[in-house]
């Protein structure tokens, strides 16, 4: 049993039946989250007897590193293989010497919005609490981040959900996960250094408010249901109504805490005056605040970015009624880590390099390797 990903009432069972006493858990619990140990014999506090014992029957496992990339800007990606061989990505966004941490909730993504490369791949699987929090670690690991330090020294300063795949397709592990990371003897990030963003997953968002107590973003995207069904055909099973009164009930919803509606700028789509003027009154009466986002575009995309001084006019409309909305700039565009880009390039590359080698096979090994292939797939080893 991997050790990490087990909430603290979890992990005191699992001592409690090797005979242990229930403070020998906060002793484990600190030594992998406040300490980021990657071996049991690190567990200094712990007898040399459970800690063989611990280590002949538990693990505790991180995802690996298939890729560390570095953008020119200084944000860093990582291409993460779970013990099943799949693969999801994450970023870190640094900011003035801190800096976000974006993790994925699945392998792959349901939701076919038409903007994102991450959706054009099919989703293979939620990701369970240990991949989900083990996606921080490893950046803590990245960056020699251990032991946790306080809020004020630390350069990763907060999670955001918003990787590939959707979160409230994953709540429960996700909702594990929260809990996990924001454990004051642990990783000990304050929930309101975590935000998930959903693409509008209506009957889970008032759960998420309650259960989870984190920020919420929404890819909004569209102020109308024929635009937005278009570019998120999540929208056809939850239109704008349903969508809106979701987010005007979310729990503690306030000035203070305004919920985020990212919107993504497509050149002749979404970006016109109009959609501006119909945004402000689409969310009159929400506390919210817009995340405008320039278009990264990818190979084969169905649009374009809208230009620089339109997207500035449009921020300019809704600043006009009382809206803040900044520009997002791009991160990370040169290694692909920007929004809606995660995973597609190392998907691709593979894709090319196994192309690539059946080129110089014989009819035999190239009806042996795509067979291979196909098994691999289906096993999640490729």
């Amino acid at each position: 049993m991997n050790l990490i990903g087990l909430t603290r009432s979890e992990l005191t069972t699992v001592l409690s039946h090797m005979g242990e006493k229930p403070f020998r858990a906060r002793q484990v619990w600190h030594w992998i989250y406040f300490r980021g140990a990657t071996d049991f014999d690190q567990m200094s506090t712990l007898s040399k007897d459970l800690r063989g014992r611990l280590a002949a029957e538990h693990t505790l496992g991180r995802p690996t590193v298939s890729r560390e990339q570095t953008a020119q800007d200084g944000t860093r990606k990582w291409l993460l293989r779970f013990a099943d061989g799949k693969e999801a990505e994450a970023v870190h966004i640094p900011e003035d010497g801190r800096g976000a941490v974006c993790v994925s909730s699945q392998v792959g993504c349901t939701l076919t919005c038409r903007f994102c490369h991450t959706g054009t791949q099919m989703l293979v699987r939620n990701l369970d609490p240990a991949e989900v929090v083990g996606q921080f670690m490893v950046a803590r690991d990245s960056y020699g981040e251990w032991p946790t330090p306080t809020d004020e020294t630390r350069r990763l300063s907060n999670v955001v959900l918003m990787g590939m795949g959707e979160p409230l397709f994953n709540v429960d592990n996700v909702a594990k996960a929260v809990s996990i990371l924001s454990d004051g003897e642990g990783l000990a990030l304050s929930r309101r250094r975590i935000t998930l963003s959903t693409s509008g997953v209506v009957p889970m968002i008032e759960r998420c408010g309650r259960e989870m107590g984190i920020n919420l973003a929404v890819s909004l995207h569209a102020a109308t249901d024929e635009v937005r069904s278009e570019i998120m055909p999540i929208n056809r099973k939850y239109p704008l109504d349903q969508l809106m009164a979701a987010l005007r009930a979310y729990p503690g919803v306030s000035n203070a805490r305004r919920i985020t509606l990212e919107y993504v700028m497509l050149k002749g789509v979404n970006d016109s005056d109009a959609d501006a003027r119909a945004l402000i009154r689409l969310v009159q009466g929400l506390p919210c605040k817009f995340n405008l986002i320039p278009f990264n575009p990818w190979p084969g995309a169905p649009y374009e970015c809208t230009p620089m001084r339109q997207i500035e006019r449009f921020a300019d409309i809704l600043a006009n009624a009382g809206l803040t909305a900044p520009i997002r700039m791009p991160r990370g565009r040169d290694i692909l880590a920007a929004c809606g880009q995660l995973k597609s390039e190392s998907e691709r590359e593979r894709l090319q390099g196994y192309r690539a080698r059946l080129a110089t096979m014989t009819a035999e090994e190239r009806a042996a390797a795509e067979a291979e292939h196909g098994r691999a797939i289906g096993t999640g080893t490729l």
